[in-house]
């Protein structure tokens, strides 16, 4: 089982014919409002690949109709708290190209109190995984109460903060990085010290590191021409741990998880373009 502390953000998607420069404004040629957020996400590509998974995060008082599609898309949401606090939201830009730019307001995200993740953690069993992500409040001390627990821990490191990472990195088993980020934490502390580290590259694909055997795996992405990339690391990151809590191994889970990314870029959105299990074996033929 996965449980998932991560955000909840409505992502307000707005297509543009090139992203803004300093000082210009464009008329968006589109606009659209969906459930996102990394934390969300990764629980809808985690419960897509079909792996049980419980969320843990909050809403504010506007937050149901994201609760609800939680649910829908096969995520355990009885611990989503209901907050006083804004639910978080995102502004997300995308050119034809499919590149993105974005910017988050965290709201409820960061305002969790600690009842919500000890209440979740009661029923967590030694071996099950946790997720996390740099979108929410208590990382530590969630981290805390997983190593307690016997809990496997997948953190992907966004957005980056260093000094987020240095505090989580003594109780992760997978650190979770895209290639700008990877080379973000090389310069602030030098050697990754991690038994496993997972670097996703976009187009150029991923790699696994395990640091205590020193196996190396290099995954090639699927080649397809990207509608929309939004939300494709956390479609890979929720496969991959999704696949790796059901027995795969490292290789098998990264070709899987490299064809869900390839078949939610194709899509316009965020969690609503994660695919299912079927498509995504369909894919790998």
């Amino acid at each position: 089982m996965i449980f998932n502390l991560g955000s909840i953000n409505a992502d307000h998607i707005y297509r543009l014919p090139h992203l803004p420069t300093p000082g210009e404004t464009l008329a968006t040629d589109s606009y659209h409002r969906t459930l996102g957020g990394k934390g969300a996400n990764q629980s809808v590509a985690a419960a897509r690949a079909g792996e049980r998974v419980c969320h843990i995060g909050a809403v504010g008082p506007d937050g149901g109709w994201m609760v609800d599609l939680l649910e829908e898309y096969g995520v355990e949401v009885g611990h989503v708290a209901r907050s006083d606090v804004p639910s978080g939201h995102a502004m997300v830009c995308v050119d034809n190209a499919g590149e993105n730019a974005i910017v988050i307001y965290p709201g409820a995200n960061r305002a969790l109190d600690l009842s919500d993740v000890t209440s979740a953690l009661g029923v967590a069993s030694a071996g099950d995984w946790l997720m996390m992500q740099n979108e929410t409040n208590l990382q530590m001390e969630t981290a805390r109460l997983a190593e307690a627990g016997g809990l496997n821990l997948a953190y992907s490191a966004a957005p980056f903060d260093a000094d987020a990472v240095r505090a989580v990195l003594p109780f992760v088993t997978i650190l979770i990085l895209n290639d700008v980020e990877a080379g973000q934490l090389e310069k602030a502390m030098g050697v990754i010290e991690v038994p496993q580290l997972l670097i996703t590259r976009g187009a150029e694909g991923a790699e696994w590191r395990d640091t205590v055997s020193g196996e190396v795996i290099l995954c090639p992405a699927v080649p397809v021409t990207p509608v929309d990339t939004t939300g494709a690391g956390d479609t890979f990151a929720g496969y991959m741990v999704a696949s790796l809590a059901q027995g795969f191994a490292p290789s098998a889970a990264l070709r899987r998880a490299s064809a869900a990314a390839a078949l939610q870029v194709q899509e316009p959105g965020t969690a609503e373009a994660i695919p299912t299990s079927r498509e995504t074996a369909a894919l790998l033929g």
